[in-house]
């Protein structure tokens, strides 16, 4: 359910375009900067709020808020233990605002699956598939099976050529989920 009261295709179509347009922002500032603005991110997190409360009243603002906290999580986690960037899970945080719990599951879903596949791809590029693939299975069986990841996966290999190689500015994996989950939702 969207966190607005009516789901016409008008009102669909005002969500996702917003989504959609702060996304494409959100990757061009990503790609020149390495960073998210909190001027794009804390505007349209308020916003979005103010729009579903309007809508829906108070059901649509905690429902929002609530598709807030389940789309900011994975980032938020990723932020804290992997190095990830806050600017991702504030982004998030927003487009949770805009898109309410079933729609931004569906956006959550596809941002995850395009950031790996973009991970994959320039990992192929700068040839370090199989040093990724062996990093992500050491720091996944070490999470799981000791519940901490290895101090030289942690902390020492950030600052090494090879991992700055092969950063991603997630806002371009972000803009192209969000792209295919649009696309997914207005046809469906």
């Amino acid at each position: 359910m969207l966190p607005f009261a009516t789901t016409d295709a008008r009102t669909m179509a005002i969500q996702w375009g917003v989504v959609i347009g702060a996304s494409l922002v959100a990757a061009v500032f990503d790609l020149r900067t390495r960073r998210i603005p909190n001027a794009l991110t804390g505007p349209l997190l308020v916003i979005g709020l103010i729009a579903a409360a309007l809508q829906a009243g108070l059901s649509g603002f905690f429902e929002a808020l609530g598709a807030c906290v389940l789309l900011a999580l994975p980032y938020v986690l990723v932020f804290l233990f992997a190095h990830g960037g806050a600017g991702d899970a504030k982004f998030m945080a927003a487009i949770g605002a805009w898109l309410g719990l079933e729609q931004g599951l569906i956006a959550l879903f596809c941002v995850a699956t395009a950031g790996i596949v973009l991970a994959m791809v320039k990992a192929i590029v700068k040839r370090r598939l199989l040093l990724v693939l062996g990093n992500v299975f050491i720091s996944a069986y070490s999470f799981i099976f000791a519940g901490y990841v290895p101090k030289q996966y942690r902390d020492d290999r950030k600052d090494t050529d090879v991992c700055q190689s092969l950063t991603l500015p997630y806002g371009v994996a972000i803009f192209a989920g969000v792209c295919a989950a649009g696309g997914m939702v207005m046809l469906w």
